[in-house]
Parts: structure tokens; sequence; C-alpha cells
């Protein structure tokens, strides 16, 4: 199964890592159009027109967050990040903090300065690129509230202090995997276990998108996606919070 939201690709330039978004080795950017995809089809399993509040627990550098909260501000209300690398949350704050378009115009006069002292029009164009996605941003609703956590995804404890008093509604995450990320999980614990300690601090209309990279997403019996597909290299499955508890609990 292909693309059926963004049937059509649209030029991401602007966005991509390393330009205006920072990037760090070790931090592998996700596709923008499958990012795109995958929450618009969340947002279609979850159902109605409301905006979602949108959770990455494994979040890297941020960039996956940053790509949406950029493309759909008007159908988020908000971002919460994750992760148990401290250097990896330093790098999402700083790009999630980049959903402003005070701080996309910041932004843009540090990238000039560069071009003037370095003489590469490179950082000129990125200036640019920061610009359109503010003047984008702005038109979509302004600045987009962000927050960033360090808790480990497979405890539920962690996690529900992380998200204090906040509610995901929609959860996209990319699996770390081997070369570029490490795994951090208990005694080789995998998806499965993942998702029940996620799915333990939702509300059962809440919905979660995981990709990997390979065929599938490694799920045991008693995780079975509402949807899966996959597209390039990556597998992507759905989940009901709703219907992962039941089936966990089995």
């Amino acid at each position: 199964m292909g693309y059926t939201h963004v049937a059509v690709k649209g030029d991401y330039t602007d966005l991509a890592s390393g330009s205006v978004l920072r990037s760090a080795p070790g931090f592998p950017a996700f596709p923008v159009r499958l990012a795109s995809e995958i929450f618009l089809r969340a947002r279609t399993l979850r159902g109605g027109d409301a905006p979602a509040v949108v959770w990455d627990p494994c979040c890297g550098s941020g960039y996956l967050l940053s790509t949406l909260g950029l493309l759909h501000r008007a159908e988020i209300t908000s971002l919460v990040a994750g992760d148990i690398d401290d250097e990896a949350l330093e790098l999402a704050r700083e790009n999630l903090g980049l959903l402003d378009p005070d701080a996309l115009e910041g932004r843009a006069k540090a990238l000039e300065d560069r071009a003037e002292r370095f003489g590469k029009p490179s950082y000129l164009e990125a200036a640019e690129a920061a610009r359109r996605l503010g003047a984008s941003l702005a038109a979509q609703g302004g600045r987009l509230p962000t927050t960033a956590h360090r808790a480990n995804v497979f405890d539920p404890a962690t996690l529900k202090t992380a998200l204090g008093e906040t509610t995901p509604d929609i959860v996209i995450t990319d699996i770390p995997y081997g070369e570029q990320t490490t795994w951090q999980g208990t005694d080789g614990a995998g998806v499965p276990e993942m998702l029940r300690a996620v799915a333990s601090v939702l509300t059962g209309d809440a919905v979660l998108a995981i990709a990997t990279r390979g065929r599938k997403v490694p799920l045991d019996g008693a995780c079975r996606p509402d949807q899966s597909f996959r597209i390039g290299t990556r597998a992507i499955a759905l989940l009901r919070a709703s219907n992962l508890s039941t089936q966990t609990n089995r």
C-alpha cells in the first residue's frame, strides 16, 4: 500500500535536515512525506477534526516532530518529545524551539551572519528557507507549544511523570535501529513491550503509529495493528490504544 493522503510528492527542500533544522551524527532524519502520511492516517483513524497533541517518545533529534509541526500546525495543539538520551533531547529542544516565527527569523539572521563570515551561499539559501517556513507557520496559527522530557520508553512510571498533565492524542515514533542510534530497552525488550508501556499512559481513543526499517513492524500476537503498510525501507503499524490495552490484558 502506497501513499493515500499525500499522493502528490511535494518539495520539502526547506525542511532538509542540517539546513534550517539542525542535525548531528548518529541522529538520522525521517522522510518528510512519509511523516506527513503517517500523521494523516493516524488522525483519520482517531476520528474527528479536533487538533491533536502529538507525542514522540523516541524523538532523537526531534526532526520528525518538527517537520510535522511545520507542515501541520493547524492540525496540532502541541508537540511532546521524549528520549532517554540527553544529547538527543538537547538537539530536539533546539529544533522544536524553531516552531515559532520569531525563532525562525532569528535562525535566518544567524544563517545570514554565517554566510557573511564564511562566504558560503548555502547559508543564504538556508536563511531564505527559514523565512519561508516562518511565514508558513505564521499563516497556519503561529507559535506551536512544545515540551521535551527525559524518559525511558519502557518504563510507564517515568513516561507518566514526563507527560504530567499532558494527554497525547497521537503517538508517532520511528523505532531506533542498529548502527546509527542505540535502542536502550531493558533485557532486550522490543516493540511490544514499548507499546504496552506507552499505551498504559494514554486514553483509549489515542492512536499509536510505529515506524521501523524492515519488512514489518515486529509485533507479537498480543499486538495486532489496526492498519499496517510499507513504503520504501520502512514498515508502519497503526494501533488504537483501546484495542492494544484490551489485547495485552487477555
